[in-house]
């Protein structure tokens, strides 16, 4: 892992606070309790109590809902620089479950741990905040999405949405990103069904607009997309630090 200095979560915190050498001192320790977790295994489990909450450096996660039936519902996909866990620690138990979906790279991060630095840094303590509702606003999105959007209006303003976020912590740009995502998980977090997913990846690469392959996704008309999608990234806020 790097340090917390030049860290996915630096970069991305960074987007809305130009943060001190203190506050850097203070990631770096929350970076301190650095762990590896295998692909396929949860590290947080729904109904899970005194856990911690984690950092995540490098690998893709999943947070899903388990159903009494054994079905689960995938709420979202975190990438590097996302918190794992944060509400279900201030909260004390996790609602939902963590999968990582390929090896990965965390920090774990006691509440003890949060609250200090939130005590010793409000400015930092704000940034995170920042983050959480970023994410509070990205699952507002998602539920437009599978509520009022179409299957191919859906499929775009996801991976237009994931693109955007991995340019924040350097991993992606306007003409594609590495993705580990299957069909299945897709569908899963779509509303839809893998034959569906299939089928509308396949229209728009068709169409010309993108190309999700072999764990790339390659923007072709990246503004087309937008277009289509009706993609605003207002939501994401990521035009600049609003505290200098």
């Amino acid at each position: 892992m790097t340090s917390a200095e030049h860290s996915p979560l630096t970069r991305k915190l960074s987007a809305f606070v130009a943060l001190s050498e203190v506050e850097l001192a203070v990631l770096e320790r929350l970076h301190q309790r650095r762990r590896s977790f295998v692909a396929g295994r949860d590290m947080v489990h729904q109904g899970q109590s005194a856990q911690a909450a984690y950092i995540l450096s490098a690998g893709w996660v999943c947070s899903y809902k388990l159903q009494a039936d054994g079905t689960r519902q995938i709420v979202d996909f975190q990438v590097p620089g996302d918190f794992l866990g944060l509400r279900s620690v201030l909260l004390r138990t996790s609602d939902h479950s963590f999968e990582p979906i390929v090896d990965i790279e965390a920090a774990e991060v006691l509440t003890s741990d949060l609250l200090d630095a939130f005590a010793q840094t409000p400015r930092l303590a704000t940034a995170i905040l920042w983050a959480a509702s970023r994410d509070e606003a990205m699952i507002v999105e998602h539920l437009v999405g599978i509520g009022r959007r179409d299957a191919d209006a859906r499929m775009a303003h996801f991976l237009l949405e994931l693109g955007s976020r991995l340019a924040l912590v350097g991993m992606g740009s306007k003409e594609g990103f590495d993705c580990p995502l299957t069909q299945y998980h897709l569908a899963d977090t779509l509303g839809l069904s893998a034959v569906h997913v299939n089928r509308v990846l396949r229209q728009l690469r068709e169409s010309g607009l993108v190309t999700f392959r072999d764990g790339h996704v390659t923007f072709h008309d990246h503004r087309g997309l937008v277009e289509l999608a009706e993609f605003d990234p207002a939501y994401l806020d990521q035009t600049g630090p609003l505290l200098k």
